[in-house]
């Protein structure tokens, strides 16, 4: 099996499982491209169950860009503490909401460039705003879409810009967005880092880990 059949096949399985119509997992008021940025900046190492009650608050008491870039930076780290790194990204939330309205009219930009040149924007970030605010199709590479992709057989690099690039090369185009939320989905539920359930995932068939493993206790 090829890659790209092997990714044709997984991506057929997570649909018939998952569905097609999935929503991002951090909240944000639709259209509102500034409060899914920030929140992706605060998901670092963080749940977005964990994001999603901070921001739930701060929304609130931070309305709008222009809030966001006068904040105090000692008030807005004790904000978002409980997201870790908060300093950092304390920093980075107050000086990228500045930049928005200094560079770019008050307006999170589409082109990934210009995204990636905002403070604490990378490129996971930024494809994250392109997928879920633009319909970009764009590949979104987490802790949890580097791991599974590896075990399928996608991918066998570390560095998450490479992984994207695997990944583009041999998933279908018009699925880059499901893949990123059905991975991240079934890394949450069954294929679990330290104990997956391999026996029930669906992905069995398309799963070289999985082969590789029944192939090696055949031979026991």
């Amino acid at each position: 099996m090829t890659k790209k059949e092997r990714a044709a096949l997984v991506c057929e399985k997570l649909n018939e499982e998952f569905g097609t119509d999935i929503k991002c997992s951090l909240d944000f008021e639709p259209g509102v491209a500034w409060q899914l940025l920030f929140a992706t900046i605060m998901s670092a190492q963080c749940t977005d169950a964990r994001v999603n009650e901070v921001t739930k608050t701060l929304f609130v008491k931070y309305p709008s860009l222009e809030a966001f870039a006068h904040a105090n930076l000692s008030e807005m780290e004790q904000d978002i503490k409980s997201t870790g790194f908060f300093r950092n990204k304390a920093r980075n939330i107050i000086a990228c909401a500045n930049a928005l309205l200094d560079r770019y009219d008050g307006q999170v930009p589409r082109e990934l460039d210009d995204l990636v040149s905002l403070p604490g924007v990378g490129r996971k970030t930024a494809n994250v705003i392109r997928g879920n605010i633009f319909g970009d199709q764009s590949i979104v590479v987490d802790t949890h879409v580097k791991r599974i992709s590896k075990l399928l057989g996608l991918t066998k690099e570390e560095e998450p810009t490479k992984v994207e690039l695997d990944l583009m090369k041999c998933v279908p185009k018009e699925q880059w967005i499901l893949y990123n939320h059905q991975i991240i989905a079934l890394g949450r539920t069954v294929c679990i880092a330290r104990r997956p359930h391999c026996e029930n995932c669906v992905l069995q068939e398309a799963c070289k880990h999985y082969h590789d493993k029944e192939m090696k206790a055949q031979k026991k």
